[in-house]
């Protein structure tokens, strides 16, 4: 089975591969049977049951191992000593670090890999299953915050686009109001002169008008 160590909680996972290769340990006591055609059918049967259950315990937990890679522990395994005084293994763990990394990218590559690990053996018991979830859980979070730090990202861009574009639109106001000034100065000395043509044409009608009364009174 595969446990959580570190800063996250432990979790017992099922029996699996690791470095042996699957051989028995052999420790034989002292009086132990040294032959198997001195056991039993029943005592055979019983050492069949433990070797197979050996080899299916250490792959199970080298799976976990092979595939947790810097964030898995070495296996470990409780043995049962058989009718034949062999030892061998019955059940075997493999611890896991499922805590979080200070980089989100960094976590969530973790969290892939822990979960993939959990779940490496072909009979992944119930409390592989959980360490999965709890992986599963960790790459929700990472993908929280990377969401977090691109959104933050995109305003900021946007803030200093929008800072930029203001800056932008005063100065063409500036620029506006610069060339308006000599147009509006031209306008006033034009209605100026206009207006002294105009005083001038009608002072010279009003003496035009004048001079015709003059003749008329003239020629009566």
């Amino acid at each position: 089975m595969i446990g959580g160590v570190s800063t996250s909680p432990a979790f017992a996972a099922s029996p699996y591969l690791q470095a042996r290769q699957g051989q028995a340990v052999a420790e034989k006591p002292s009086g132990a049977t040294a032959a198997g055609s001195d056991l039993s059918d029943e005592e055979k049967a019983q050492v069949a049951k433990l070797k197979a259950t050996d080899a299916k315990v250490r792959a199970h937990e080298r799976a976990h191992a092979a595939v947790g890679g810097q964030y898995a522990g070495a296996p470990s395994y409780s043995y049962t000593r058989g009718p034949d005084g062999q030892m061998y293994a019955t059940s075997g763990e493999v611890s896991i670090d499922i805590s979080a990394e200070n980089d989100p990218q960094a976590t969530l590559q973790k969290a892939a890999q822990v979960a993939a690990a959990a779940l490496a053996p072909a009979d992944p018991s119930g409390a592989d299953r959980a360490v999965a979830a709890a992986a599963q859980k960790l790459r929700l979070q990472a993908l929280a915050e990377i969401r977090a730090e691109k959104q933050a990202e995109q305003q900021e861009k946007q803030a200093e686009t929008g800072e930029s574009g203001l800056s932008a639109a005063s100065g063409r106001a500036a620029d506006g109001d610069a060339r308006s000034r000599p147009a509006s100065k031209a306008y006033e000395a034009a209605s100026q002169a206009y207006g002294a043509a105009s005083q001038a044409y009608g002072a010279g009608n009003s003496r035009s008008d004048q001079a015709i009364g003059r003749a008329v009174a003239l020629s009566v």
